[in-house]
């Protein structure tokens, strides 16, 4: 005879009823500031608008090509909102999907509250760069950038072929672009020196 299922939240502790299926939220680690400290970002301001209702989620191009997948509940924009309403600080700032957002705004377009999520997104972002939370692909096109003023680095080759097709020489102006990483935090002020102008 089969094994009737538990009804829902039955066998669990209240926290795991409260946190989902197989996690446990310690509450004693909860950050009940984070949320504040999203709302003072420049574009966190109306996040505790929403109500998780999951209209994002239905919307989103990052969740929908991820669902399916044993890791798709963590490309959620309504998951990473509540975790960062509940003061999941840690886990917020550590996800991947902040990073993963695509910025495609349909989240936004659909949301009953006017919680602009692409903006929340990059107030997580922002956060997240100062202490340190940056995904190796991005840190290391950060690296580019500021040796380089690009993502790619322009040699002799690229310029050769710019003046067989009649244009002028690209030169590297990496100054304005490190300045720019240093005041947002990506690159430390004493990271090395300041890089020159480069030759064509």
């Amino acid at each position: 005879m089969a094994k009737e299922r538990p009804g829902i939240g039955e066998g669990r502790s209240p926290r795991q009823r409260a946190s989902g299926p197989g996690e446990i939220v310690d509450v004693g680690r909860l950050d009940a500031g984070f949320r504040h400290e999203i709302t003072a970002e420049p574009g966190g301001e109306r996040f505790m608008r929403c109500f998780s209702c999951g209209t994002c989620v239905a919307g989103c191009p990052v969740a929908g090509t991820t669902a399916g997948r044993a890791w798709a509940e963590e490309y959620n924009p309504r998951r990473i909102i509540r975790m960062a309403l509940l003061g999941m600080r840690q886990e917020v700032l550590s996800s991947k999907f902040v990073w993963m957002c695509s910025t495609c705004y349909t989240c936004y377009e659909r949301c009953p509250q006017d919680v602009h999520i692409p903006e929340v997104m990059n107030a997580i972002r922002n956060i997240a760069v100062r202490e340190g939370h940056i995904p190796e692909g991005f840190r290391l096109q950060a690296e580019l950038l500021r040796d380089h003023g690009r993502l790619y680095e322009i040699t002799g080759f690229e310029n050769e072929r710019r003046v067989e097709q009649g244009l002028p020489p690209i030169r590297e102006r990496a100054t304005d672009v490190h300045r720019i990483l240093v005041r947002s935090g990506v690159v430390g002020s004493g990271e090395e020196s300041e890089p020159g102008e480069g030759e064509p």
